[in-house]
């Protein structure tokens, strides 16, 4: 068993990793930048190092100095989390040449599904089904215009080092290739350091349909059931749920056999995605493979009960999955929100600034992980997430209602959220009906807008009540009289969150 583990990550996965490393009774290091000398992930830790400064490049994305940091504490092993270095084939290989144990699959297979066209290749030989397009990267304008041709319009430019929807863009007609393909390929070689590019068919209004899948050292390869992720911004995912409504047994059976041939192909170890797109017609398609946890894992975990953490740790000790295929079953529904320090309403332009009051969502079924705390200053320099609200229920109504409450009681002040974009969300009829594909904001919520400043006084007057326990006044009375009192921060009308 692993003993000390680093924790290559900061914020809320980090925070997130260490609480199951605490579980097993093992020791967890923490590496920090100068940005977040005083941020939770580094409370959380039983050892911190610092790694340099603010900017990526001088600190979490400098893996000859995160692995000084694991050898000078005496870690036995790196966790990478997400984003970062997680799926760096070169820094994998390089914490294993160290002496110490990458939490992960091996370098070879993230190479091997790093490369988009690669295992675009990979899947066809096993017989995965692919969206159609190029098997090998081009850049020749000539060449891309006959592909393009041949797969036809419209199609999707994208990175073959790809991710987040960077480096990726769609073409509607020939006109368009040439400059928007210049503009992939420049923006992948900024973003990755790899302009390479290829094409595909852009499918109309797809779901996004993912499979968790756990592959031990001793080739054993299961499922964990789907995960749906169509409501996303930029290709960048805001709601996910599972169970899927558009799967029904036959075709979930199909789909997460596809996930286990896919991870059996590519000699898959540890926790990792197998993501498809999803026709109207039920068609899907192999989309990439993520090689590390998922954002939007907890859902798993609470629909199946298991922590996938301590699978990846157990894993990675050497040890079998003590799990059985058949064992495995899903129980209720999971939904998650992602909260961004973001404006929705000015195109989702991040929001640093300072946390001024932080009052998680609390109660039966309810889960928020984050990585920020009162007084908390949040960085300019990574990723906005603030972190995931998660709730679970015995069926997709409950949860739905559950994660409208959940919303409402979530309060943080000091920064622009993504949360009144979230609650709408999920407060539609569309949403209600199942009705979700990947153009989902852009047909429902193009041009939104907040309420107005009614409901930031409503949260912070909802707060001030929790926080002095004020409540409601016995001269309230009961019955009907009771029923019909309002606190004056429920009388702004905004926000109805005792309801």
């Amino acid at each position: 068993m692993l003993k000390n583990i680093l924790v290559a990550n900061r914020g809320e996965i980090a925070v997130r990793i260490m609480r199951t490393i605490r579980e097993l009774g093992l020791r967890s290091i923490a590496v920090f930048s100068e940005a977040d000398r005083n941020s939770l992930h580094v409370l959380s830790a039983d050892d911190a190092v610092e790694i340099g400064g603010s900017e990526p490049a001088e600190s979490y994305l400098n893996g000859e100095r995160i692995i000084q940091a694991a050898l000078q504490t005496g870690a036995d092993s790196v966790h990478p989390g997400y984003g970062f270095l997680a799926e760096d084939a070169g820094f994998a290989r390089a914490v294993a040449e160290a002496g110490l144990v990458f939490i992960g699959p091996p370098p070879e297979v993230i190479a091997r599904l790093g490369d988009k066209t690669a295992a675009r290749r990979l899947m066809s030989q096993h017989g995965v089904p692919l969206i159609p397009g190029m098997l090998a990267p081009e850049s020749d304008p000539a060449r891309l215009q006959q592909a393009a041709g041949e797969i036809g319009y419209p199609l999707l430019i994208k990175a073959v080092a790809g991710g987040g929807g960077k480096g990726m863009r769609a073409v509607r007609g020939p006109a368009e290739l040439s400059a928007a393909a210049q503009q992939a390929a420049s923006e992948a070689l900024n973003a990755f350091g790899d302009g390479a590019i290829y094409l595909e068919r852009y499918l109309q209004r797809p779901r996004h349909v993912e499979v968790q899948i756990l592959a031990d050292q001793h080739g054993t390869v299961l499922h964990l059931f789907e995960r749906e992720c169509s409501i996303q911004r930029r290709h960048q995912k805001l709601v996910e749920e599972t169970p899927s409504l558009a799967l029904d047994a036959d075709l979930r059976q199909r789909l997460c056999a596809a996930a286990v041939t896919a991870a059996t192909a590519a000699g898959y170890q540890g926790a990792g995605t197998v993501e498809f797109l999803l026709d109207p017609a039920g068609a899907f398609y192999f989309l990439e493979v993520n090689a590390r946890l998922q954002v939007e894992h907890p859902i798993t975990e609470l629909t199946v009960g298991l922590d996938l953490v301590r699978q990846q740790i157990l894993i990675a000790s050497g040890q079998r999955l003590q799990l059985d295929q058949a064992r495995i079953q899903q129980r209720g529904h999971a939904i998650e929100c992602r909260i961004y320090a973001e404006d929705p309403a000015q195109d989702f332009m991040p929001c640093p600034g300072e946390v001024s009051l932080l009052h998680p969502a609390a109660g039966p079924g309810v889960r928020f992980d984050s990585g920020i705390h009162a007084g908390f200053e949040i960085p300019v320099h990574y990723d906005p997430i603030l972190g995931k609200l998660v709730v679970w229920a015995e069926d997709r109504p409950a949860a739905i209602a559950r994660m409208r409450r959940a919303l409402q009681d979530n309060v943080i002040l000091g920064v622009t959220t993504t949360t009144e974009l979230l609650l709408e969300v999920v407060s539609s009829q569309a949403f209600a009906d199942g009705e979700t594909h990947t153009s989902f904001l852009d047909e429902h919520f193009a041009g939104w807008r907040p309420a107005g400043e009614g409901d930031l006084l409503a949260r912070m007057g909802f707060v001030a009540d929790q926080l002095t326990g004020a409540g409601r006044p016995a001269s309230a009375g009961s019955g009907a009289a009771r029923a019909e009192w309002q606190a004056p921060w429920q009388r702004l009308g905004a926000w109805d969150l005792l309801e």
